[in-house]
């Protein structure tokens, strides 16, 4: 059966279900990376904004931006945090709109398994930054279990359902990226793994943030009988604490490569 394709076009629901995660390995990336403060960033594929909040609130940056194809995305962005420095612009990861050699930092935050030619996307990244800066990014291990949703999506196919798969997933492998920062010329390039965990007040809330993730058209199709069986799969995969929580957990591949001065 042909695995569905993930998009995002609504910034408020993927806050709901993403953006606990979305900060967790944020936070845990940042603390690798330790940028120096005062640089010009370019956030690529920005989504909602939640990422590059992070920058604005860790990184004391001189300036933001943040690149995104959807609106919805971008509307979102822009309405989070008035006030902010941070600034948002629709864009293309392919061909982004800054000139040559022009900022500091640019970083690709769960993004680059979205790029359609992840190559070119990490081309041009390193295009415009300058000699000497930084081309990062992080990225969940979709095809190790590392998808925060892969509970769900385990038992989904357990249940012959399809699954989403970004159109890009094998550029989330380390060997993979690793070659895409060599293909660039980066050098003094460095990788890390991101291991984060979130807990929630018990299973509805577990199942709720899986749901509202991009598995959700797939569930919301399913008829009552056939999503009770898979809620109750999910459930007995998980194990409670005493209180009633459920705790999952999640994992990312960190890289940072600099342009040669």
């Amino acid at each position: 059966m042909a695995e569905q394709k993930i998009s995002f076009d609504d910034g408020a629901a993927y806050e709901k279900a993403m953006g606990v995660w979305t900060k967790l390995a944020g936070e845990v990336f940042l603390d690798w990376l330790q940028p120096a403060k005062q640089l010009q960033w370019i956030d690529v594929g920005c989504g909602n904004g939640a990422f590059t909040d992070l920058i604005v609130n860790r990184c004391a940056p001189a300036s933001v931006e943040g690149i995104d194809p959807s609106a919805g995305q971008i509307s979102y962005a822009r309405d989070r945090t008035p006030g902010s420095i941070a600034r948002y612009q629709e864009g293309d990861a392919l061909a982004l709109p800054f000139v040559d050699s022009s900022v500091d930092v640019a970083v690709m935050a769960l993004v680059i398994f979205f790029v359609p030619d992840p190559a070119k996307g990490v081309a041009e990244m390193a295009r415009v930054v300058r000699p000497g800066g930084l081309v990062t990014s992080y990225s969940w291990d979709i095809l190790g279990g590392g998808f925060p949703v892969e509970p769900l999506q385990a038992e989904m196919r357990a249940m012959g359902m399809p699954t989403q798969l970004p159109p890009s997933v094998d550029a989330s492998q380390r060997d993979a990226l690793l070659a895409l920062w060599a293909e660039a010329g980066l050098v003094e390039v460095e990788m890390d793994e991101i291991t984060v965990e979130s807990t929630f007040a018990d299973f509805e809330a577990f199942w709720s943030m899986m749901t509202g993730f991009s598995s959700a058209r797939s569930v919301a199709n399913l008829d009552d009988a056939k999503r009770a069986e898979l809620k109750n799969q999910l459930r007995a995969r998980m194990t409670p604490a005493a209180d009633g929580s459920v705790t999952s957990s999640a994992r990312a591949f960190a890289i940072r490569g600099r342009k040669p001065a």
